[in-house]
């Protein structure tokens, strides 16, 4: 049931502090009725990562990203708003996920809840009456029940039964009474709001948006009513506080400044609507009303122009809006803007972000009534001329054009024209002649001084209506100071944010500081950033006091600047930044301002000193012990000042973070730090560490230091819950007390510190005062020999572990051996890694800890067996389900005298040239479902045979030289992948009965020269046959057969035809993407032949020189996507407006014409060559192999990209 409490409930997990403490990482995807697995997938992806995904939309490819990210990693999941019911899909999505993560999800349907569920679902309950009047009145009336307005009383209650024991809606409907005591206004609810809510039908369910764009939306449609003593914008946020205070639209989980609407608020805003606003989604029917007005559509990767059918005939329409635009480029058919786009005469709002356009259509001038037009992230580098004919454009967005360069000349007419946006446009040279003339600018985020009219910055002393955020750039083109004041940036008091910029490579400083002194800004400012600046010093205005609002200041590459600006008495500064100040020698007195006996940084939280190479010394002034600054600083980072030798402020009663990086003179800390929970010291070469005053610090990571100092006192570190000690000189004694104190610490990594490590070895054991500890990893231990402590007595060091270790990780020590058999009684041991040790031989079977899940060994050039043991015994090791071995070239067997462990999952082997085979007794583990093996040139077979019952789901094997047979695949196969095996001589012969086979790939296997005659695998959705010897077998075994196959790429350098497909030869109507590649003498793609495939969306035709016709344009309807590749005569048919060939394709939305191979080159010169790189390219788009990123484009190419 919606609004019942689901997302509610889940939202008070998700962030609950035990949450956070217990795991790694989090994330939260709303999924909805619309299921896309690789979205799902990349929404997971950005919330464990910050790296960006190479990814694309291959699901596989993200999928084996996303298995990579949680290695060793703990993670709470949310899946809200589930409805998909299909099992397959879900054990698909749920596949890269360990025993580390924890999913939740929230769904109003039971089959879901069923099928998804390994424990009882929780079944919120209803609330009662009682509970529904209580919320309604707490909204309402903001009191706890209506005794104090009996008149309302039974008003309240009809409404409470309304409400059918659903929070939300006594949420919702007590959000829009809020402060309404009458009951007349209570029955005529905020009419004012209603246009504005009903316009909100076109967001779709869990849109996330901004304030901003909403309020810009809304007066363009002309909704905001003009108030003499307001400004529309201000109006705007009015009404949409007022939505946000009646619980109609609600902060978003994943960013707080987003917002979004529940289902049911969603669908409340379209009953509202009725037929005056509808949404395109997903090609879905649609019956819309000749009265619609307000339109959306979710933005795809590739539109064809049959997604746009339903607005042909709606003349009257005043939106045309994409949203939910997928990341990356997306194309849109040309005829969007040639046959629809003149239709709409009246239309208001119009946006093509996100779309890769170079160019715009003059036609736009012909739209009047236009008042916003987004071109954000487009590819554009002019705009055109006759938009200068849109008087009522009032938002203009070109945020992140890079490629633009200028504006129109007669812009200046744009006369409403209220909000400009180029933020990232960083190709523009100048602004439009005349800008001055824009009174009603309000938005204006970057003014560019040009090269050649420096003068023209004076024009902005008429826009005196610049609000919020303001970068004025290229400010060393200002020749003269007067023309820098005439501008008035001080008398603009709505500016919040200003950035002031000359370039990198700036001439005439020696005006710099006067310019910068007639550029003072106007008292309210929030936020100054100055960058590239080449004045000596800083004007009197800096720092003064009188800028009571300015929070953040950032001087960045002040290169000429001798002394630091006098800031110590802004009274509202949070954050300071001080970077690259080549000549700044001092931070002393006239840093923090004339009068020392006043309290200096009084607000300051954030403190940060970069890249300041010649600063020696840092006086604090503190003289006085009554005057006391830096009092609420929490923050101070200090990164490479290598000569920085004097003290740091003594007394920083507030501070919590500490990171000070690269001052390799530095020689001591702060010696009062109360508050300190974080300390980071890097590369710090004379600084000597004590510990002994840092009572509350729970984070600490010390990174080549001379000293590191404790105390005996076992409470110095007693808040300590993650520590990194890597490559310190010395510790002091006694080092026992630091690790005593050591009580709540989880985390604890070692890199060299052999002293600190040997400390163990002289006590106890590290069980008792390192029992909490459930993260270890140890680098660079040269003494280290074995793993467990032993009875024996050696000159090296036997590194005995806390007993309640979880991850254990060990890498590059050098003289490590074994491990001690004392290991296998630590039952809390679920991942072991090693790493970069050379010594290490075998594993015992019988050592290994008998929980362990995940183990991985890399780069042990000696290591011979990994599963060592002296018997039969497969349960020493019962729930390991996950092995990874890289790069161990003496590995000759995963086992010698054992089996594998009975419950392994995914085996991951790359680089193990000596490998012969995985197990002694031939056989794979019944439970084992991925299989991963590269680089294993010895490798003769994978097992002797496969079990019925085996899960084996996936096998890749490439680069496996000696290979020479594959044992009858499990049943359960859905995906196999073989490349580069060259005495591979057949495919099993029963292939065709694993009706679970879904992809199928075939590469460089020489060795391979026919396909089993029996045929294919009937449920195949994808086939890549880049091997040329099996072409014309594969041909004969029948493609059309394969009535589910969606992705179909052939290698025809076997093949001679001049036309594809040939006669014998048909492909299944179901296909979506398809690749042909290599063949010599083709010469034209057949129009019967591609007649049925009226889903096909993707055509890459590639090297295949000798190819000029296409089929008839009809053909090619469902296609969204053509590429064309070393195709030279097809090439110049297919250029645009003036190829033979363009009026066939010129409806696609992507086209890509690119060129490889030099000029020239004769079309049957050393076709096997240009087979062998092509074929390189085939690795690069197997969908799972991930030997190298999808190849978006070509990295020598003559490019050309149409949309």
């Amino acid at each position: 049931m919606g609004g019942i409490g689901k997302t509610t409930l889940a939202q008070l997990v998700y962030n609950d502090s035990r949450v956070d403490n217990r795991f790694d990482l989090k994330a939260w995807v709303c999924v909805s009725e619309d299921f896309k697995m690789e979205e799902i997938t990349k929404s997971i992806l950005r919330s464990v990562s910050s790296e960006s995904s190479n990814a694309g939309d291959y699901l596989n490819k993200l999928q084996t990203e996303l298995k990579k990210k949680l290695v060793e990693k703990k993670l709470p999941l949310i899946l809200e708003d589930f409805w998909h019911q299909n099992y397959d899909d879900w054990s698909r999505l749920i596949s890269p996920f360990g025993v580390g993560t924890t999913t939740v999800v929230t769904t109003r349907d039971k089959t879901v809840s069923s099928m998804v569920g390994t424990i009882p679902d929780y079944k919120l309950p209803t609330l009662s009456d009682d509970d529904c009047i209580s919320i309604l009145t707490q909204h309402a009336l903001g009191a706890k029940d209506f005794s104090g307005h009996p008149n309302l009383g039974e008003f309240v209650v009809q409404i409470a039964k309304r409400c059918k024991g659903l929070p939300l809606a006594a949420k919702t409907i007590g959000g829009l009474l809020r402060n309404k005591v009458d009951i007349g206004k209570w029955e005529e609810i905020l009419k004012n709001l209603k246009r504005c809510f009903a316009y909100c039908a076109i967001l779709p369910k869990d849109y996330e948006f901004t304030e901003e764009e909403i309020v810009l939306l809304w007066m363009a449609e002309g909704f905001l009513r003009v108030e003499a003593t307001k400004q529309n914008e201000d109006l705007g946020h009015e009404y949409f506080q007022e939505l946000v205070q009646r619980s109609f639209f609600e902060i978003s989980n994943k960013d707080e400044s987003r917002y979004m609407m529940h289902d049911l608020i969603n669908d409340l805003a379209q009953s509202v609507a009725k037929d005056i606003c509808f949404r395109v989604e997903d090609d879905k029917a649609l019956n819309v009303s000749s009265h619609a007005r307000h339109s959306s559509y979710i933005g795809g990767r590739k539109d064809r122009i049959k997604k746009f059918q339903v607005f042909y005939g709606k003349k009257g329409l005043r939106t045309f809006l994409p949203l939910k635009m997928p990341e990356g480029w997306r194309y849109i058919s040309n005829q969007v803007l040639s046959e629809l786009l003149p239709e709409f005469k009246y239309l208001r709002v119009f946006s093509l972000q996100g779309c890769y356009l170079t160019e715009f259509p003059n036609i736009i001038g012909d739209l009047v009534h236009l008042r916003y037009l987004n071109f954000s992230y487009t590819q554009i580098k002019t705009l055109p001329n006759s938009m200068c004919k849109l008087y009522n454009l009032e938002t203009l967005l070109l945020r992140g054009c890079s490629r633009l360069e200028e504006f129109p000349s007669e812009m200046r007419f744009l006369i409403n024209l209220r909000h400009l946006d180029i933020r990232g446009s960083d190709s523009i040279k100048m602004m439009p002649m005349g800008i001055g003339e824009l009174t009603n600018l309000q938005t204006l985020t970057n003014f560019v001084v040009s090269q050649d009219n420096g003068r023209q910055i004076r024009e902005m002393e008429n826009l005196s209506n610049l609000k919020g955020g303001l970068v004025i750039s290229e400010l060393q083109n200002v020749v003269k100071a007067q023309d820098a004041w005439v501008a008035g940036l001080c008398y603009k008091s709505n500016l919040r944010d200003l950035a002031l910029e000359w370039s990198y490579n700036f001439t005439g400083e020696e005006i710099h500081k006067d310019v910068l002194d007639s550029l003072q800004p106007p008292k309210m400012l929030e936020r100054l950033t100055i960058e590239c600046y080449g004045g000596e010093t800083f004007p009197n205005w800096f720092g003064d006091p009188s800028f009571e609002k300015l929070s953040i200041l950032d001087l960045c590459y002040c290169p000429n600047c001798t002394l630091l600006p006098a800031v110590g008495r802004l009274p509202s500064l949070k954050s300071l930044l001080i970077q690259r100040m080549s000549k700044v020698k001092n931070v002393g007195a006239n840093f923090f301002g004339k009068d020392l006996s006043i309290n200096a940084f009084p607000s300051l939280e954030r403190l940060r000193f970069q890249d300041l190479p010649e600063s020696e010394e840092w006086d604090p002034c503190e003289v006085d012990e009554n005057v006391r600054s830096f009092q609420h600083l929490h923050e101070l980072i200090i990164s490479n000042c290598p000569k920085l030798l004097g003290s740091l402020p003594n007394r920083l009663p507030s501070l919590k973070k500490l990171k000070i990086n690269l001052c390799q003179q530095l020689r001591s800390l702060p010696g009062c730090l109360p508050s300190l929970e974080e300390l980071v010291i890097q590369e710090c070469e004379q600084l000597v560490v004590s510990l002994s005053s840092l009572p509350k610090l729970s984070d600490l990571e010390i990174n080549g230091c001379q000293e590191v100092a404790s105390t005996s006192c076992a409470n110095s570190g007693s808040f300590i819950e993650r520590v990194s000690l890597s490559d310190i000189s010395k510790f002091t004694s006694p080092m026992e007390g630091m690790m005593l104190g050591l009580t709540k610490a989880e985390r604890l990594y070692i890199r060299g510190c052999e002293e600190l490590i040997s400390s163990w070895q002289n006590q106890e054991g590290p069980s008792t005062h390192l029992r909490p500890i459930r993260f270890l990893e140890i680098h660079n231990c040269s003494r280290l020999v074995s793993i467990g402590a032993e009875d024996e007595k050696e000159e090296y060091m036997q590194l005995g572990i806390p007993c309640h270790i979880e991850h254990l990780s060990i890498h590059c020590c050098e003289r490590l051996e074994r491990l001690a058999e004392s290991l296998h009684s630590y039952r809390s041991l679920t991942v072991l890694r090693i790493e970069g040790c050379p010594r290490l031989i075998s594993i015992s079977n019988g050592n290994l800890p008998p929980n362990v899940r995940r183990l991985t060994i890399k780069e042990c050039e000696n290591l011979q067996y990994l599963l060592d043991g002296v018997n039969n015994n497969i349960n020493s090791t019962p729930l390991l389900k996950h092995l990874v071995i890289e790069n161990c070239k003496s590995l000759i067997s995963l086992s010698s005298r054992a089996e594998l462990p009975i419950r392994l999952q995914h085996v991951d082997i790359y680089g193990c040239e000596k490998l012969t085979s995985l197990s002694s007794n031939g056989k794979l583990p019944v439970g084992l479902k991925y299989l991963d093996i590269r680089r294993c040139r010895a490798l003769e077979s994978i097992a002797q045979e496969i079990e019925e019952n085996c899960s084996l789901e996936s096998i890749i094997i490439c680069s496996c030289d000696n290979l020479r047979s594959l044992p009858r695949e499990s049943n359960k196969l859905r995906y196999l992948s073989l490349s580069r095996c060259e005495k591979l001589h057949a495919l099993p012969n029963c292939i065709h009965n694993i009706v679970s086979m879904r992809e199928l790939f075939i590469f460089d296997c020489p060795s391979v020269t026919s396909f089993p005659e029996e045929g294919f695998p009937a449920n195949l959705t994808s086939v890549t046959m880049w091997q040329p010897n099996i072409c014309k077998s594969v041909i004969e075994c029948g493609l059309h057969k394969l009535t589910c196959l969606k992705h179909l790429s052939i290698n025809g350098a076997s093949l001679d035809v001049v036309s594809f497909p040939c006669e014998e030869m048909l492909l299944p109507r179901t296909l979506t993407s398809l690749t042909i590649f290599g063949f010599p003498n083709l010469e034209t793609l057949s129009s019967k032949g591609f007649q049925n495939l009226k889903f096909l969306e993707s055509l890459e035709i590639r090297s295949c020189p000798g190819i000029k016709f296409l089929p008839e344009k009809e053909m090619f309807d469902s296609l969204l996507q053509l590429d064309i590749v070393d195709c030279p005569l097809l090439r110049e048919r297919c250029k645009e407006d003036e190829g033979q060939e363009w009026p066939q394709i010129a409806h696609i939305p992507c086209i890509l014409i690119a060129n490889l191979l030099p000029e020239g080159t004769p079309r049957n010169q050393n076709h096997s060559r240009i087979v062998s790189e092509a074929s390189e390219w085939c690795l690069h788009r197997s969908t799972q192999s991930g030997l190298q990123k999808q190849m978006e484009r070509p990295e020598k190419e003559e490019c050309c990209l149409l949309s």
